[in-house]
């Protein structure tokens, strides 16, 4: 029979995934799994738990915010098995559950896994020692996502950060940067930078315009230069809820890796946690570093993959069942050559 260790955190969003533990654990048992179920205990208590024990299942189901997937990721990553990681968001924003398409019902979210795909996605790696799902961010606001109250957070979702980031306005702050990536250096004054692999952030779509792949290798990078005065300000804001981003206030591009030095310290977020505060770090794109089981209309949805007809095929190519019977660990890519 095969194990799935399910991995939820009971107070994500409203708690609301208490009252479906039954019928989730219901759905993957009717498809022959053998589930076994663990709810967090603290930060970090995911991650240890699915570091432990993942090579062990057949299929680890984690539950909960944007931080509970990437604790999830952070285990997986390091294991010589590839376990394949399904996802049922229930946080206040979940950026990635957006980004993929996923049915906002917890039950709904699982039938679409338990008969749903493959697919490899791509994860960041943050100074060889962290890794991030969806974003790394500096600059004006990024701290609204781990400073938000997590009271406001379940009670007003994505608003909550809003309300938040206009507190926060008169504090946009620039800083003094060089990033380096194929070959090019950027300088300059900067109050905002995102290198991201999602659709949405913060609960809002992306800034780069440009259809997201997530299984290319490659960051979506924004960078917006610090504005000299109110009225710049209001043009960026105003050219940033356009998604107008041609500008001379915005750098945009894609890229695989990228270094950045700054001159003073520098606080970034990833995932919408805490990244710490540094002078230099240095982001690489490791290329479909997971395998993700999610609904197949989900994915295809969203992006209509950009390459509307390969990451299709691809994806046809392994049907759970088939990897299930033959527990293959090879890359999807791989199985095309």
């Amino acid at each position: 029979m095969k194990k799935l260790l399910f991995v939820f955190n009971p107070f994500a969003g409203k708690g609301q995934i208490k009252n479906e533990l039954f019928n989730i654990v219901d759905i993957f048992t009717k498809e022959g799994f053998d589930v076994t179920v663990y709810p967090t205990q603290c930060s970090g208590d995911g991650e240890r738990k699915i570091r432990e024990d993942a090579h062990n299942y057949d299929l680890i189901l984690a539950s909960g915010g944007d931080g509970t997937l990437s604790e999830a990721v952070s285990a997986l990553i390091p294991l010589d098995k590839k376990v394949p990681l399904g996802y049922i968001p229930t946080g206040s924003t979940n950026d990635v559950g957006m980004s993929l398409g996923l049915p906002n019902k917890p039950v709904d979210c699982a039938n679409a896994i338990a008969k749903g795909v493959f697919f490899d996605y791509d994860i960041g790696l943050f100074n060889g020692n962290k890794n991030f799902v969806y974003v790394a961010a500096f600059g004006a606001f990024t701290a609204v996502s781990y400073e938000t109250p997590q009271e406001y957070k379940n009670r007003f979702g994505h608003v909550a950060y809003i309300v938040e980031a206009l507190r926060r306005i008169n504090e946009i702050r620039g800083y003094d940067l060089t990033i380096e990536h194929d070959g090019e250096v950027i300088e300059g004054s900067f109050a905002l930078g995102l290198i991201s692999n999602s659709q949405s952030i913060a609960g809002m779509k992306n800034f780069i315009q440009d259809g997201v792949c997530y299984d290319d290798g490659l960051f979506e990078v924004c960078l917006i230069r610090t504005p000299n005065n109110a009225i710049e300000l209001s043009s960026i804001l105003a050219e940033a809820a356009i998604n107008k981003l041609t500008g001379p206030n915005f750098v945009t591009f894609k890229t695989s890796h990228l270094k950045i030095k700054s001159k003073q310290p520098l606080a970034w977020a990833l995932d919408g946690e805490s990244g710490g505060v540094h002078d230099d770090v240095d982001i690489l794109n490791l290329k479909q570093a997971i395998r993700l089981k999610i609904g197949f209309n989900a994915i295809t949805a969203e992006q209509e993959f950009v390459r509307l007809q390969a990451p299709a095929e691809r994806l046809l190519k392994l049907s759970a069942e088939e990897y299930f019977k033959t527990h293959e660990t090879e890359s999807l890519t791989d199985e095309d050559n």
